[in-house]
């Protein structure tokens, strides 16, 4: 049996831009992303402390050390700069794997740092 479970999660950062003209997407600082253990192009749910909306979406690499988290077309009317958001991605396993697994949980600063 195969059972999907977290693998990822960036706990609270701020949105700090929001590109509506952009064809869709998240983008995320490469930092965040590597200690998250996120690679560009995966699957994303972005869930908003502030507003309540929960959306998918995928990844795009930002600017390592930036603290960037920019909304990318129509999520951008979704999730609004300076909303707080838990980013969080899935992995599809094995039962008896997946009770072993761990999934990686970051905790950035204010300031979306590490």
């Amino acid at each position: 049996m195969q059972i999907e479970v977290l693998k990822s999660k960036i706990h609270r950062v701020k949105i700090t831009e929001a590109n509506l003209n952009y064809i869709g997407s998240i983008t995320i600082d490469e930092d965040l992303m590597e200690a998250a253990n996120i690679i560009e192009n995966e699957k994303v749910h972005v869930l908003s402390v502030d507003s309540g909306e929960r959306l998918q979406t995928y990844v795009i690499r930002g600017t390592r050390g930036s603290g960037m988290i920019c909304m990318n077309g129509p999520a951008a009317r979704r999730i609004s700069v300076s909303d707080t958001v838990i980013i969080m991605s899935y992995a599809v396993m094995d039962f008896e794997e997946a009770r072993k697994f761990k999934p990686v949980i970051i905790f950035p600063k204010e300031d979306n740092s590490l």
